[in-house]
């Protein structure tokens, strides 16, 4: 698996973080495990609506070669309990 998460990674992201409104967005690989990290005002809206959208192709392509990889069933959503510095509250 890490392998090929690692070819799908670098492609970079089938979008433009920016243009998405992210502030951030780091992605971690293990010999075992991908986190992706999404950081931004209303990330929860950000991230669903790139999922949800079927208007981009390139994203849900992405998303299909992903899915390859990934066990639905062990998807975890984790949000910020701890962050150096600590963020401006927004």
């Amino acid at each position: 698996m890490e392998v090929r998460a690692a070819e799908l990674l670098a492609a970079g992201p089938p979008f433009d973080p920016a243009e998405w409104g992210l502030t951030r967005h780091e992605v971690f690989l293990s010999a075992g495990e991908v986190v992706f990290v999404f950081e931004g005002s209303e990330v929860d809206g950000i991230v669903g609506a790139l999922v949800d959208d079927p208007f981009h192709p390139r994203i849900t392509d992405a998303l299909a070669r992903w899915r390859e990889l990934v066990d639905e069933e062990h998807v975890r959503i984790a949000r910020p309990a701890f962050g150096w510095p600590p963020r401006p509250e927004a």
